[in-house]
């Protein structure tokens, strides 16, 4: 794999705040990549920057080949970045702002088969508020891919969402990466992070304090000795759950 996203020595400044403190990373392309930390860490800030959705302090971004200090054009074209319920017009049905965003972004796209892609097909002529929370996250990933980007920026997208939700979004992420799509993820759900995340960036106080696959960063902390107070099962009550409300797809 090559790196479709680099970024080097990137500072992002509020005043004499020092947000981002000169991080540098790479996001391999077709990965699903998370980026982490606590509040105030400065992942959403460094997210913004790539999205070219915020300016830089200082450093280098380049995204899919284009340096964003000359290619913001560019880089729009590339990338698709999921919009929260305040990007959607209340009148229109689901149909509707798929032919809406298909006109905006000038990417002719059949809507009827997009919304079958994330499962809403019967919603066609739903409005978004009419939606469970599941089925607007859906949605609202539907909207991301319409101009068929090179990477998409997810913001912890099964926030809110019950366990048979989050679990059929999961299996959506994990479809629209084997289409070849590059995902950039974030999430305070460390479960999720493990189980979808090839690679993880933890940030804290503006600064990247670890960098690796979720597998190798656990072995690396067991390596140390570290023991959990209780036994690892099997399963968990998440799994409970599941079992004994059904795996199949349903309407959230």
């Amino acid at each position: 794999m090559s790196a479709i996203i680099s970024v080097k020595n990137l500072v992002k400044n509020y005043g004499s705040f020092e947000a981002v403190k000169g991080i540098s990373f790479e996001v391999q392309e077709g990965e699903i990549f998370g980026l982490l930390g606590p509040n105030g860490a400065g992942k959403s800030t460094t997210l913004e920057i790539i999205e070219t959705l915020r300016n830089k302090t200082s450093g280098e971004v380049m995204v899919a080949g284009y340096n964003i200090d000359k290619n913001v054009d560019k880089i729009k074209q590339v990338i698709g970045v999921q919009l929260q319920t305040s990007g959607f017009y209340p009148g229109l049905n689901l149909a509707e702002l798929i032919n809406l965003f298909s006109g905006l972004y000038n990417e002719p796209v059949d809507a009827i088969a997009l919304l079958k892609l994330v499962n809403l097909e019967d919603k066609a002529r739903n409005k978004f508020k009419e939606l469970s929370g599941g089925q607007k996250q859906r949605f609202s990933i539907a909207t991301t891919i319409i101009n068929k980007p090179k990477i998409i920026f997810l913001d912890e997208p099964t926030t809110g969402l019950d366990p048979q939700a989050r679990r059929n979004l999961w299996d959506l992420i994990r479809d629209i990466r084997a289409k070849g799509t590059t995902i950039i993820i974030t999430t305070h759900y460390m479960d999720e992070a493990e189980i979808l995340c090839d690679r993880v960036a933890i940030m804290n106080e503006g600064k990247i304090i670890a960098l690796n696959s979720p597998d190798q960063l656990i072995d690396d902390l067991v390596a140390t000795g570290f023991e959990r107070p209780k036994e690892v099962k099997q399963a968990n009550l998440e799994d409970v759950f599941i079992n004994l409300t059904g795996h199949a797809l349903r309407s959230e």
